[in-house]
């Protein structure tokens, strides 16, 4: 038994260290297990947005990258092109992301314990291929098919809709400081600029097995512009998206980040997510109570998860999704609203009454 700590995550990602770190500069113990060693990779859109961004600012974390001012939906000649109204988002390499990450948890103590397989939950902490390492509290931060959910008995399986997700970089200075959505049948491709000579390109489907080079091959626009390139990474695929959860706590465990459940990567906002909901994981454990997390979590997901089915309705409707392109084509400035509400910097109310009419008269006249 190796000796106990006040806080036990089991994932070294960026939702795993974020919260460890939070509980270092509150004066906890923090102990983080993760089977990989870092830099860690994963299959993302690598774009974070600005409330993102804000939130690795205050635990001491500034990733190197490629600022983005906004975002633009294409579909076919459609173009809709909104601004963030305040602060911007930053393209970031995951790996970038991940080493800036270690750096700060190695600045702040945590003590990091890489290539250490967790192997299950028992009374007094986690059971790993090293021995059992004792803990007051244990964070599952272990990613979409987290082991710590199903040891808790927090799983509640997949959901019903098959989505995946793939990756590549190309060596190539970015051609946009904006984060770029292309559409495709039964697809989507984000394009992200993570530095001034790379680009990244996440794509999403739904359905069966697919390839990169398949899927962008159904959207010739993009295709073209990459024609050639030198592509820089080895591609990395993710899904299915959709994990549902009975719960986010359980005794002395509780889950953070994509473990918690997760609905699509579609909206661009698990970062985000995960790093809000470190935070007020960290405020309930210094409370000494996991109970205020859960219905802070249930509020933290709310808008993002409301918005992500929105834009997933799109998704299965093309003809929706053209109205709804070329009605926020028609309102920049509304568009830039509705992202700031995404991006958390403006208030919901900021909408207005005024603004979603006509948001709807621009859906049905489109």
């Amino acid at each position: 038994m190796t000796g106990g700590t006040d806080l036990l995550v089991v994932g070294g990602g960026p939702a795993g260290l974020a919260t460890a770190i939070r509980a270092r500069l509150a004066g906890l113990g923090a102990l983080v297990l993760d089977r990989s060693q870092p830099p860690i990779d994963k299959a993302c859109g690598e774009g974070l947005m600005p409330d993102a961004v804000a939130r690795l600012r205050e635990i001491g974390v500034e990733p190197r990258g490629f600022p983005f001012r906004g975002i633009r939906y294409f579909d076919g000649e459609v173009l809709a092109e909104g601004l963030f109204p305040q602060a911007g988002g930053l393209g970031v390499r995951r790996t970038e992301l991940h080493a800036a990450l270690v750096r700060r948890a190695e600045e702040v103590a945590v003590d990091l314990r890489w290539g250490v397989k967790a192997e299950g939950l028992g009374p007094e902490g986690v059971a790993t291929d090293q021995g059992t390492f004792a803990a007051r509290w244990i964070v599952g931060a272990d990613g979409l098919r987290s082991r710590v959910r199903q040891w808790a008995g927090l799983e509640a399986g997949e959901g019903s809709r098959r989505r995946f997700g793939v990756r590549r970089h190309f060596a190539m200075p970015p051609w946009s400081d904006f984060v770029e959505v292309y559409w495709g049948a039964a697809c989507e491709a984000y394009v992200t600029p993570v530095g001034g000579d790379q680009v990244g390109i996440a794509m999403l489907w739904s359905g069966g097995k697919a390839g990169f080079d398949d899927l962008l091959a159904r959207i010739p626009a993009l295709q073209a512009r990459v024609a050639g390139v030198p592509v820089s990474s080895q591609d990395r695929g993710a899904g299915p998206f959709h994990q549902r959860v009975r719960g986010v706590r359980r005794g002395k465990v509780a889950l953070v980040g994509d473990a918690a459940g997760y609905l699509d990567a579609i909206t661009g906002e698990g970062l985000a997510v995960a790093l809000h909901e470190s935070a007020a994981l960290i405020a309930a454990l210094l409370a000494g109570d996991l109970r205020p997390y859960a219905a802070a979590h249930r509020r933290i997901n709310r808008l993002p998860n409301t918005m992500t089915s929105l834009v997933l309705a799109l998704e299965r409707r093309p003809r929706l999704r053209s109205r709804a392109i070329r009605a926020l084509a028609a309102e920049p400035a509304l568009f830039s609203r509705l992202l700031g509400i995404h991006a958390r910097t403006l208030p919901p109310r900021r909408l207005g009454v005024d603004g979603a009419l006509r948001l709807a008269w621009r859906l049905v006249a489109a």
